[in-house]
């Protein structure tokens, strides 16, 4: 019970809440759902994002010569077999290499007929086709 003749006390002050404000990286990807490009451009576009690695470019260059497993193109590009396995992974989502598994083995081929393909799609999409 408060006593006679004792100042008030004070309200106690809560902390404001501020409102939240969306970081950048929500910014950008809200953006780019609203602006989403048609379908082909995507399929050109993660085209040349698998293209855009120097260590995809030497998995390509050694499935150009023929087909091999990973073990042998790990030991190509000199790195470790799930280093390899996730650039695999990226070529393949890009539909530029073939897969199969034979026993143990994934035995890897290059599309040649892809690369013609994305050429020719992306030069009627660009209006460049004659």
């Amino acid at each position: 019970m408060p006593q006679l003749g004792a100042t008030p006390l004070a309200p106690v002050a809560r902390p404001k809440t501020r409102t939240s404000v969306p970081s950048p990286a929500h910014i950008r990807s809200t953006i780019a759902a609203l602006a989403a490009p048609p379908e082909e451009l995507r399929a050109v576009a993660a085209y040349h994002k698998a293209l855009s690695d120097p260590t995809r470019l030497r998995l390509m260059q050694r499935l150009a010569e023929g087909p091999a497993t990973v073990n042998e193109l790990t030991s190509h590009v000199d790195l470790s077999q799930p280093l390899v396995s996730f650039h695999l992974h990226r070529l393949k989502a890009a539909g530029i290499v073939e897969t199969r598994r034979v026993g143990r083995e994934v035995i890897c081929t290059l599309g040649r007929d892809v690369l013609t393909h994305f050429r020719a799609r992306e030069r009627v999409l660009l209006g460049l086709a004659s």
